[in-house]
């Protein structure tokens, strides 16, 4: 009897103890790290472009769906060597293991074969696209020589925005000594707006430095 006693006083002394506060999750996101362009959606452009266009919705406001980066290789298609150096770049560029595309049919005229690589292209959804478009308007861009905004005309009249990129190098992850040609590639920005005017409304608050 006396044992049984003893620990039910042990377990009332260890009830009546204050409950250890578990720390809280660091957020996944913020202002101030990796996706802080995300961060920023939320927080700022969402409230602002439903208060300036009108929607009832939150989730009328139109975001990023996705990013697709393509570079086309058929000048190099000949070159096994040259072909993987380019796609290693645009890897490093966007930080994920970019799809081959490669010749569905032989054209003569052009000297390509069925199977050939001609080009490699990412596709970036969700927050590595944001991560990536901060990148490009944030620190790319400003890089370019006499840069003075991108057109505002390049979108497709269903919300999307294209634009093309004139040399690697403008990213931080390429090294200009390590080089072997200046190469360029597309990116197409598609969003879930409804409209051209839309789409650039989202992206000009997102940072997109448009000169028109």
């Amino acid at each position: 009897m006396a044992e049984t006693k003893k620990k039910q006083a042990a377990t009332a002394e260890v009830a009546a103890e204050p409950a250890v506060k578990k720390e809280a999750a660091p957020k996944k996101y913020s202002v101030g790290g990796r996706y802080r362009l995300y961060a920023r959606y939320l927080e700022e452009i969402v409230p602002a472009l439903q208060s300036e266009r009108g929607y009832k919705n939150v989730m009328q406001v139109p975001k990023i769906d996705k990013i697709v980066v393509n570079m086309r290789l058929g000048d190099v298609k000949d070159n096994a060597k040259s072909v993987q150096t380019a796609i290693n770049e645009l890897g490093q560029i966007t930080g994920q293991k970019p799809i081959v595309c490669k010749a569905k049919k032989s054209v003569a005229n052009f000297k390509v074969r069925e199977g050939m690589t001609i080009g490699a292209k990412v596709t970036l959804r969700g927050l590595s696209a944001y991560e990536f478009f901060d990148k490009l308007v944030s620190i790319a861009l400003p890089r370019v020589r006499d840069f003075r905004g991108v057109s505002g005309k390049s979108f497709d009249g269903r919300g999307n925005y294209a634009l093309g990129v004139k040399e690697q190098i403008i990213f931080p992850e390429i090294s200009y000594e390590l080089v072997e040609k200046l190469r360029g590639f597309d990116v197409a920005v598609i969003t879930t707006a409804k409209t051209d005017d839309e789409a650039k409304a989202l992206l000009a608050k997102l940072g997109m430095p448009f000169k028109n």
